[in-house]
């Protein structure tokens, strides 16, 4: 095989057929055998609260093996998924990772989801240079350590908390706004994003407090009413900042609530109920509506599971196709042959992508996505739908 240069455009296609979760048994267990097993590995919460979000994840990414499984054959490659449930605990997450790396056959991973089990686990496999790319982490520090093995398709929190900040100033005309985080390094760093752009506009930030309260949010309500903010934001994610709103409405409170991409998902309503109204977040997953190649994707993810993908799913496996496509260029470079882990780390933070769901990819030095969008969402009378959009760049 000739040396594919890294600078060269890798196409992604889009029509290739999506196969079903499996390939059967038979003449092809007999074939596999001949075949050298190779393996991509997803880190997402499986189980616990927000498992829903993790299963997408681990779902995206399925379907994208489905797809490559047939490139790699021609290769003598024998391609499957291997997910690990980190229960969005950063311990749990880091003891996956070790596991991941421990497995030989491993040759990238799509994970974690939060960011507080992205960078411990990442950090984990980082000596491994087992190739990590993320489809759902926004905290700065996940990038900000320049490891050569972390690359992410979604934008920074120094890219969504700005963005969530000109979204209170610029459409909802805030200029006295109370600030909440859940104490994770996604909300406090989201949250500190935003004040620090609030601030920057001239608006008062009336505080920017912590909580990891779950149920009974009577005291920060309290404070909340007494400070009679135009706006409130709450970096956190969904099933706490959902309780939340159901009690703040019920207090009375009925001023705008934004937040960032913890929010996004079904459940946010559920959990709310009738304090599902004027609420607001961004998100670096685009609901399916605004991604146009995204169509098919969804009808073989409803025939594979038998439910409706959210943007996190086609996050996943553009991430998923990222990483399988690295791992053939460098086994391409390789002379056909299995490629070495740090192969596959240098060949896929070197690749361009094109034709995924999400548009062009292409990494920055520490390996941030160079152009991407932030989606701001509407969620009114527990009925969602598409505010705005917008470009953003990394900073560094």
């Amino acid at each position: 095989m000739q040396r594919v240069p890294a600078h060269r455009i890798l196409t992604l296609s889009l029509l290739a057929p999506l196969s079903l979760l499996t390939l059967g048994t038979g003449a092809h267990a007999q074939t596999a055998a001949k075949l050298t097993p190779v393996k991509l590995a997803t880190i997402s919460p499986l189980s616990g609260s927000i498992s829903n979000l993790g299963a997408q994840v681990r779902n995206g990414a399925q379907l994208a093996v489905n797809e490559y499984r047939a490139q790699f054959r021609t290769l003598g490659f024998d391609l499957s998924l291997v997910a690990f449930d980190d229960q969005a605990d950063p311990a749990t997450g880091t003891a996956a990772a070790r596991k991941i790396a421990a497995d030989r056959q491993v040759l990238a991973v799509v994970g974690a989801l939060n960011s507080g089990v992205t960078i411990p686990a990442s950090a984990a496999l980082s000596a491994s240079h087992l190739a990590v790319v993320n489809s759902g982490s926004t905290a700065n520090q996940v990038t900000d350590r320049g490891l050569k093995n972390v690359s992410r398709i979604v934008p920074r929190d120094d890219a969504q908390g700005p963005a969530g900040a000109a979204f209170l100033t610029g459409t909802l005309k805030a200029r006295r706004v109370y600030v909440l985080n859940d104490k994770t390094a996604y909300g406090e760093g989201l949250a500190g994003e935003v004040e620090k752009t609030l601030k920057a506009r001239g608006v008062k930030v009336l505080a920017n407090e912590g909580t990891e309260e779950k149920s009974d949010f009577s005291g920060v309500i309290a404070k909340i009413k007494l400070q009679r903010p135009d706006a409130i934001y709450f970096g956190g994610v969904y099933n706490q900042v959902g309780v939340f709103l159901s009690q703040l409405r019920g207090a009375g409170v009925t001023v705008p609530v934004v937040g960032g991409d913890g929010l996004d998902s079904p459940e946010l309503a559920r959990v709310a109920g009738t304090g599902a109204t004027n609420v607001y977040y961004t998100t670096v997953s685009a609901p399916l509506s605004a991604l146009p190649a995204a169509r098919a994707f969804a009808g073989s993810y409803r025939k594979a599971f038998g439910s409706d993908p959210q943007g996190f799913a086609a996050f996943a496996y553009d991430a998923a196709r990222v990483a399988l496509q690295g791992v053939l260029n460098a086994a391409k470079s390789n002379g056909g042959k299995v490629p070495s882990r740090t192969q596959v780390e240098s060949a896929v933070r070197a690749g361009t992508y094109s034709g995924l769901l999400s548009g062009s990819v292409k990494f920055n030095a520490v390996g941030d996505r160079q152009s991407a969008k932030l989606y701001v969402m509407k969620l009114t009378g527990g009925k969602l739908s598409l505010s705005t959009s917008v470009n953003v760049t990394p900073r560094r």
